[in-house]
């Protein structure tokens, strides 16, 4: 006999989460029947759908090492997801030890990782709250305590806003963090794109219809709006596969042709 799930206290295991969704596709084992479904009718119409969600992933990772390279010594992740390797405060850190990092996830299982992963690593800290209230997030004593709005500051929203539907205002969402940016900074952002195959839309909103893994497929020129009062750097808002400051990465996941979903991305300097 097949053993039941263990489901983590907090959780509806009918209802699938993007959070867990993104950890099966990049090869995890922290989700459930209802999350490997979801990514399961995606994967048989965009069976590239895997290599995609590792380009997405190299994609925020090669951004954070190039903004702590120019300095950058603190960072925001909205929507972290279940921890993989490298971690965003691995990597920064390995440029420098002085950078400080907030993880934010509104996922109970997320949060479950963090306390355990993060409890003796000093200068990062983990919370439970969702991107849609950034009140919320720019008070709580853990971003207040670890981030001096007055330097510098990096707000990641990769594969994020996508799960932003359009009444829930994600350009509000993310002028509230660019206006925080006393200090200047910088946004990282990663979204599906309107232009993905028609099927592998389909089959990602039938499945999550009416869930919080819903979500809104936007056009290049929707999404660039999202960066209204940054200016883009680097390769500008590109293929996350595409998205590169080091013409030599040999780590970059490899992509047959055009892929079946479609997710740019992009890194903009606050005060343009």
């Amino acid at each position: 006999m097949t053993e039941p799930e263990r489901v983590p206290p907090g959780v509806d295991p009918s209802v699938p989460s993007s959070a867990r969704v993104y950890d099966y596709l990049l090869g995890g084992k922290d989700n459930l029947a209802v999350d490997r479904a979801v990514a399961d009718r995606l994967l048989a119409v965009a069976p590239d759908t895997r290599l995609v969600a590792r380009a997405n992933r190299h994609f925020q990772i090669e951004a954070v090492r190039h903004l702590a390279e120019l300095g950058v010594r603190q960072f925001i992740d909205l929507g972290t997801g279940i921890p993989t390797t490298p971690s965003i405060h691995e990597t920064v850190r390995s440029v420098s030890p002085a950078c400080r990092v907030v993880y934010v996830d509104y996922d109970p299982v997320v949060r479950l990782h963090a306390q355990v992963l993060l409890a003796d690593a000093p200068g990062v800290a983990g919370i439970q709250a969702d991107l849609r209230r950034p009140g919320d997030i720019l008070g709580d004593p853990h971003v207040t305590g670890l981030i001096d709005f007055d330097q510098p500051v990096c707000v990641l929203m990769v594969g994020v806003l996508h799960f932003v539907m359009d009444e829930e205002d994600p350009a509000g969402i993310v002028a509230a963090f660019r206006r925080s940016m006393r200090g200047g900074g910088y946004l990282v952002l990663s979204h599906a794109m309107a232009e993905s195959a028609p099927e592998a839309i389909a089959q990602l909103q039938q499945a999550t219809a009416g869930s919080p893994a819903q979500a809104r497929f936007r056009d290049r020129a929707e999404v660039l709006a999202l960066f209204d009062g940054f200016e883009l750097i680097g390769p500008g808002f590109v293929p996350v596969q595409d998205w590169r400051v080091r013409p030599d990465d040999g780590h970059l996941p490899l992509l047959d042709g055009t892929p079946h979903l479609h997710v740019y991305g992009g890194v903009g300097r606050a005060g343009a």
